[in-house]
This record gives C-alpha cells, structure tokens and sequence, in this order.
C-alpha cells in the first residue's frame, strides 16, 4: 500500500504553506511498513490537478490526502464534500482568476470525501488536536484540487482520498499538525484493511457531535 500526500507551495505573497511543510514533515518522520510519497503542488488551477495526477499515476497509492492551508483557522479541518465551482478570491500563483466556472464541466454539483472523517475525527481528538468535520473547503485551488481528486477518484476500488485543511504553524504548532495527518494516514490504513472498528465515539459523533 503506498500512501500520497500533496501539499502546496506558498501564495498570495507568502514566503512558506504550512500543509506543504506538514507533509514533507511527516514523510521525513514516516516510519510505516509503507511508502509514504510527498508532492508540492502548484498553488495554480491549471496546474495543481495535472501535478496531483501524475503523481499518482506514478505510484499507484491505495491512500491519496491532499493537504491544503486554512489560514484564520486554529483546528484541523477534514473537508467533507468538494463543491463544482471555481469563484477566485484572489488570482492564483499564475495570476488566474475564474469567477463561477466549474471545476469539471459537465460534472455532478459535489463529491464526497472517500475518507473515513468520524473515525478519523475521533482518533485526532484523542490525540488531542482540536480538529473538526468542516462542510465546506471554499472555491479556491484547495477545492478545485478536492473535486478533480474525487472525480478522478469514483469508480476506483480500494482506494480512500480526500481533502484536509491546516492552520498556519502559528495558530497550531508544525509538530501537532503532523500528528493529526499521522492518525488521519493510519485511520485510512485501517478503514481499507478491515481493522477499524467503529465504536461508542465514532457513533456519537456520526449523530451530531462534531465541536
């Protein structure tokens, strides 16, 4: 089982991204049976896809977590649904800057995570990080990178992707955000094996308790 994790490169005139420094963290730290692989992506629309899907067309990985920056934010966010829309705040790292434009034409209005997100949510809670189910990964490069991942996605067995959003390492430290992409890699390790179990919590939080 190889595991894929993308991050970006800085943008909007910022000198680092805190998801591309978490994942290249965490696959510097990785000790798993597994190989764990590590691309920056481009903070572009025409660019971050294409780069995300050579990677793994390269590696084949049964684990695919885009990582992505929630600046304003102080808990990891497991991003829940990618919407069809492109809507640019600012223009993107090649100065692009679509304005209500889908992400795939002709595509469905969303797609879900294929990441197991309560038990996920449970597990980085207990690690104590504060994170959170988030419904919404915004119109920028992050969603439009999520819903091209999970169109490119259906139809493939045995695989689990999605999209998580982290705070800048000011408002969470580096070393917590890796932990929580740690547990996240390894609750999608155990949902594919057959090993998670879904217990108490993870039933609790399925009815509403996600704060």
């Amino acid at each position: 089982m190889t595991i894929l994790l993308s991050g970006f490169e800085p943008f909007d005139g910022a000198s680092t991204n805190a998801s591309w420094q978490a994942v290249s963290a965490l696959r510097d730290a990785w000790d798993g049976d597994e190989p764990l692989v590590a691309v920056e992506l481009p903070c572009t629309f025409d660019g971050a896809w294409p780069a995300l899907r050579a990677a793994i067309e390269q590696y084949e990985p049964r684990v695919v977590i885009a990582v992505g920056l929630a600046g304003g934010t102080s808990a990891v966010r497991l991003e829940r649904v990618a919407i069809n829309v492109i809507d640019a705040r600012i223009p993107d790292n090649a100065g692009s800057a679509p304005v209500d434009e889908p992400v795939v034409a002709d595509g469905p209005a969303a797609w879900f995570t294929g990441l197991p997100l309560k038990a996920s949510l449970v597990a980085v809670r207990a690690a104590g990080i504060p994170v959170e189910v988030s419904s919404t990964a915004g119109t920028y490069v992050c969603n439009a990178t999520f819903a091209a991942l999970m169109h490119g996605s259906s139809g493939r067995e045995g695989v689990r992707a999605g999209f998580v959003h982290v705070p800048d390492g000011e408002s969470l430290p580096l070393a917590s955000t890796v932990t929580a992409l740690r547990v996240v890699v390894e609750t999608a390790r155990a949902d594919l094996d057959g090993s998670l179990g879904v217990g108490d919590d993870v039933v609790r939080v399925s009815a509403g308790a996600e704060h």
